[in-house]
């Protein structure tokens, strides 16, 4: 399932999904978003898979949900889009399987809530993140976050909407590690060996109790989040608030 927006590769139990729009910061594109939804679905499908990981080409893990095209876009279809990335958010946070995102360079918006979305968070070498959602009036994984990093940093974070560095990231909880990039095989490796030692179904069974332990609300609590999600983006003039974010962060 390679494409020009999203490489994959899939070698003895481990599913790798590299985001493959350097030139973009791998924004999150409609394209990209369907391809990551549509690669996880079919990996939720295989009972041999163990680890899950999401990493970036170029400079940026992910900048977060695309801009460039907004001229293009109604409230309607960002609505629709935002809905989208809400479910993959979802479908990564409850896979049957470990997940691991390796940050580096910008993690920002829709990227960094992918990033809080999985079970292993590991910073290679240095990253920025941001969560500027609610500065266009978006509420986008904002309860996840709050589960990983308590509610007051949550609400710092998302209301502040500024960035900040691998080490708040490393000391709040949001991310589980940071690691030099000449040892990132290297412990993915040991990290595939720990998810592989188990037999696939009792380890399946140890990822639900896990998931169901760092997301406790259950299916409602999906269903709220999404709920949430659209009720922000639905409100009037949703386009004109990402445009003048948009215009504001270029100057």
């Amino acid at each position: 399932m390679s494409g020009a927006d999203l490489i994959s590769r899939c070698d003895a139990g481990v599913l790798h999904l590299e985001l493959n729009r350097p030139d973009r910061g791998n924004a999150l594109s409609a394209a990209l978003v369907r391809a990551l939804t549509e690669a996880v679905e079919m990996a939720v499908q295989d009972a041999s898979l163990r680890l899950l990981v999401l990493s970036g080409a170029g400079r940026h893990f992910c900048t977060g949900f695309d801009l460039s095209d907004l001229d293009g876009e109604t409230d309607d279809s960002l609505l629709a889009r935002f809905t989208r990335v809400e479910l993959l958010l979802q479908a990564v946070h409850t896979a049957p399987f470990a997940t691991l995102a390796l940050a580096h360079g910008r993690t920002m918006g829709a990227g960094a809530d992918l990033f809080a979305a999985c079970s292993e968070r590991w910073i290679v070498d240095d990253a920025q993140f941001a969560f500027p959602g609610a500065s266009f009036g978006l509420v986008l994984g904002t309860a996840r976050l709050a589960n990983l990093v308590g509610a007051p940093q949550a609400a710092e974070w998302v209301e502040g909407g500024r960035s900040f560095d691998a080490d708040a990231a490393c000391s709040s909880g949001l991310a589980t590690r940071r690691i030099e990039a000449s040892r990132v095989e290297v412990e993915r490796q040991a990290l595939r060996a720990r998810v592989s030692r188990l037999d696939a179904a009792t380890q399946r069974d140890i990822r639900a109790a896990i998931s169901a332990g760092r997301h406790p609300r259950g299916p409602a609590g999906d269903s709220d989040d999404l709920a949430r999600l659209v009720q922000s983006a639905a409100r009037p003039g949703l386009r004109q608030r990402m445009t003048a974010y948009r215009d504001a962060q270029r100057r």
